[in-house]
């Protein structure tokens, strides 16, 4: 299994390892030097080799490069990404009250739809993907569309919610060809917490269980602790049980609408902690990254899901039309046009419409909203 994946991105050249977040900037003769070298199934040179032991620890000398490195040839499509997400299936056996997702059908592509809609985000030069859901684990091809998105030299993450995590499939997968990252959502620090914000019996025994078996087997995991006021009063119990586990997290308190604006998830949400996320510094969606649905519908991202794009039927060159909806996406319209607090804002154009949408009070979202609450 290769130990390093030598890609473009954008107009540069790089080389990363899953797990790891030292990464290289390759000069493009050196990125040249490699794919002849794979061409010519030659040795790893030794300014690689050297380069790759200071970065990751990996000894790599005198290794053939077609053995060690996924060297990713530019791409030749109409448009080119470096980054994309995909809900390989919206269905899940968690029914959380505080999902941004309104319904959650199991629907999807057949496999061999799934493994060209892949190949065909490789060919636009995709190398940060992740997948979600829904629940991903849950899908019956996510083992075959994994391998082949690894395979195929993509930096992979997975979102789940860990409950499958201990199954042995999984688990020989992921050992097998190394993600970039599992990320792992937390919802309490008890059965009786988590399994009533999930809403599903035995939710808390199994994603520790999955917790348990992957940090075990020396996965890269980071936890993600949703924090809401059915959980805040064990938060510090979280926080220690992710601790004890080695792993590291991040809190995420920040509850959305539905994306098709449906206002009842914000009743989840800890007053004390609406308004504290980081000021939206803008975003790249649509232009460098995308977003794919379970039917291979594109939009810009998960929550700007205007015109999609039908990825299947299109091609690549649909995509030629995703930019100027994104753009026309983040215009500040509505409520926010005009507004003399934008440079401070902390939500995008697209959420703050899901918002409006799901008549949200402006103190969920708006410095507006904010001002006359305090």
């Amino acid at each position: 299994m290769y130990q390093a994946i030598v890609s473009t991105q954008e107009d540069m050249f790089i080389a990363v390892r899953p797990g790891h977040t030292a990464a290289m900037q390759l000069p493009s003769a050196y990125y040249a030097e490699l794919a002849d070298g794979a061409d010519r199934d030659e040795s790893v040179p030794d300014w690689f080799a050297d380069a790759a032991h200071q970065a990751w620890g990996i000894e790599l000398d005198g290794r053939p490069v077609n053995d060690v490195l996924v060297v990713r040839p530019p791409s030749v499509s109409p448009v080119t990404y470096s980054r994309a997400s995909w809900e390989i299936n919206k269905g899940c056996n968690f029914s959380c009250e505080h999902c941004y997702l309104e319904q959650r059908p199991f629907a999807g592509l057949p496999l061999s739809e799934k493994l060209r809609l892949l190949d065909m985000l490789r060919d636009m030069g995709v190398i940060w993907f992740e997948i979600t859901g829904g629940e991903p684990l849950i899908d019956q091809d996510f083992v075959p569309a994994y391998e082949h998105a690894h395979a195929a030299g993509m930096m992979m993450e997975v979102l789940t919610n860990g409950s499958r995590l201990y199954r042995d499939e999984l688990l020989d997968a992921f050992i097998a060809r190394r993600p970039h990252k599992i990320t792992v959502s937390m919802y309490g620090a008890s059965p009786e917490t988590a399994d009533a914000l999930t809403q599903t019996r035995g939710a808390f025994k199994n994603a520790y269980r999955g917790l348990v078996a992957a940090a075990g087997v020396g996965l890269p995991l980071e936890v993600t602790l949703i924090v809401t006021k059915h959980n805040v009063a064990e938060l510090d119990e979280m926080r220690a049980m992710v601790r004890e586990l080695g792993l590291p997290f991040k809190e995420y308190a920040s509850i959305s609408p539905t994306y098709t604006g449906k206002g009842t998830t914000l009743e989840t949400q800890v007053p004390s902690l609406i308004g504290k996320s980081d000021v939206f510094q803008g975003c790249p969606a649509g232009h460098t990254s995308f977003h794919v649905d379970p039917l291979g519908f594109t939009t810009m991202c998960k929550v700007g899901r205007d015109n999609p794009i039908n990825l299947i039927t299109e091609g690549p060159e649909g995509l030629l039309r995703l930019p100027a909806i994104a753009d026309a996406q983040m215009l500040r319209t509505g409520g926010c046009s005009g507004c003399k607090l934008s440079s401070t804002c902390r939500v995008c154009r697209p959420m703050a419409r899901v918002y409006q949408e799901a008549k949200a009070p402006l103190s969920h979202y708006c410095q507006h909203g904010m001002k006359e609450k305090s």
